[in-house]
């Protein structure tokens, strides 16, 4: 089922958990009455907007909500982060995309999330246990000013494991330490979900692969119309080449070539940094200069956010917030 897009979203709720890390719960209840937990949306700030994908974190079908927690590291997020407050609306949303995950009659499972892969691997351990599953819940964060949503996660886990980089709450260690404690203490788990940035990912594949534990793993590779017709999305799985928009975004996390997808995410870093930069100084602008000039340059004051700075893009490569 898929909602109308090119229309106004009220955004009812905004959350800020750090800097750069904030929440936005949207107003749509036919996306919210027809998401399923592993589903993605495209959203457009405005009419001229880029089109970004992003994970559900959560949809409440009483409320009629979709919830939606953002990292502002590019150009529209960064922009979002500034001009989405409660009142304001996304010019699009179009949605539930992607196959949900499939809720499996596992009987014990480890749901893990590292850094924003926090928020959407919640959808998915709530389902678990919906389905009667026992939950183990294995989230990291670099430290726990960072950490967010963890009493969501022991409303629906039947134990948390809570890691940080410097264990300044919880355990001390990655979210693969975590997984190593959840594997010491139970012999009989079925299944592993993780998501989190590619290197956590595959570091968490790697920690069941001797054990053949199944896990499953949410893509996110670059996405451009969402329906599989570009192919920016192809991610390799196995021998297959696959489209993350359209046949995922779960796969199996043994047959990911995460080396290849890290390679592909650094594509257009260059560009993203390039259109920051205009914008960044487009702001600057704004700031700087009066109403008169603005209008000659064919800018409006009106809306306009205020100076950022400009910031480096993540490195896939390199470890991410509790990976």
């Amino acid at each position: 089922m898929k909602a109308n897009a090119m229309s106004n979203f009220q955004i009812v709720t905004r959350e800020d958990f750090s800097d750069v890390t904030y929440l936005l719960e949207v107003h749509h209840p036919l996306m919210a009455k027809a998401a399923k937990p592993g589903q993605f949306v495209i959203v457009m700030l405005n009419e001229h907007g880029e089109r970004i994908p992003l994970t559900i974190a959560d949809f409440d079908r009483k409320k009629g909500t979709i919830t939606l927690v953002i990292q502002a590291v590019g150009k529209t997020t960064k922009q979002m982060q500034q001009e989405c407050k409660v009142g304001t609306t996304l010019y699009g949303m179009v949605g539930p995309m992607g196959i949900p995950t499939q809720i499996s009659h596992a009987k014990k499972v480890v749901c893990v999330g590292g850094g924003l892969g926090v928020a959407p691997v919640f959808p998915q351990a709530r389902g678990y246990k919906e389905a009667g599953a026992y939950v183990i819940g294995v989230l990291g964060f670099r430290n726990k000013d960072l950490v967010f949503w963890e009493d969501k996660f022991r409303a629906v886990c039947d134990e948390l494991i809570l890691c940080t980089n410097d264990g300044s709450v919880g355990m001390k260690g990655f979210v693969t330490d975590g997984i190593k404690v959840a594997l010491a203490g139970h012999a009989d788990i079925d299944e592993v979900v993780a998501i989190g940035p590619p290197v956590m990912m595959k570091a968490c594949a790697d920690a069941t692969r001797a054990a053949k534990i199944k896990t499953m793993v949410s893509v996110n590779p670059i996405m451009v119309d969402g329906t599989g017709m570009c192919g920016g999305c192809r991610v390799k799985v196995g021998d297959k080449v696959k489209f993350a928009c359209v046949d995922g975004p779960d796969f199996d996390g043994h047959l990911v070539d995460f080396d290849d997808l890290m390679v592909r995410l650094q594509r257009y870093t260059k560009e993203e940094k390039d259109a920051h930069e205009r914008w960044s100084e487009s702001c600057r602008m704004t700031k700087q200069v009066g109403p008169s000039a603005l209008h000659a340059l064919g800018l409006s004051k009106k809306g306009r956010a205020p100076q950022a700075e400009l910031i480096e893009l993540p490195d896939p490569f390199e470890d991410a917030p509790g990976g």
